[in-house]
């Protein structure tokens, strides 16, 4: 495996010294699986944001679907319910 030499500034060498005590076995082991995991989101674009797309947006079309007019309520439109007001 090749070695590399990088240097940090030193609140980003005290958070990596964290997340490697709280989240990882070891310090090399956290290095590996944060550089894997940024080379994979820049590999497809990261997050929704950077890739341009929203969740509101992907959803829109079926909440405007599905949503009842609220002026048709209580509309029969010829229809018998079994409800009255």
């Amino acid at each position: 495996m090749p070695d590399y030499t990088i240097t940090l500034l030193e609140r980003d060498q005290a958070q990596l010294e964290q997340l490697a005590e709280e989240e990882f076995v070891s310090r090399e082991e956290a290095i590996e699986e944060l550089l894997r995991a940024g080379i994979e989101a820049y590999r497809t674009g990261g997050s929704d944001d950077v890739a341009g797309t929203d969740i509101s947006e992907e959803f829109a079309d079926d909440m405007w679907d599905t949503a009842e007019d609220p002026g048709a309520r209580g509309e029969s439109h010829g229809q018998d319910d079994g409800y009255s007001f």
